[in-house]
């Protein structure tokens, strides 16, 4: 999964949190999302367009130190 923005994701599908750890190593924490949207940005090309598009100012997040 090359991407020069996010360097690590993983989805709880029983609680629809997306964890992403961007390069930065900040981890952030996106709630409510669809294992649609999950499963689109898994699949797509570019990682971090995609998540501009469709996940980034669209979910609730919070932002963890814990990777």
């Amino acid at each position: 999964m090359p991407s020069s923005v996010i360097k690590y994701f993983s989805y709880d599908e029983a609680t629809k949190t997306l964890k992403i750890i961007f390069v930065t190593n900040m981890v952030y924490l996106y709630q409510n999302v669809p294992v649609k949207v999950y499963k689109m940005l898994k699949a797509s090309g570019s990682k971090g367009r995609y998540f501009n598009s469709n996940i980034k100012d669209k979910f609730k997040f919070q932002k963890t130190e814990e990777e």
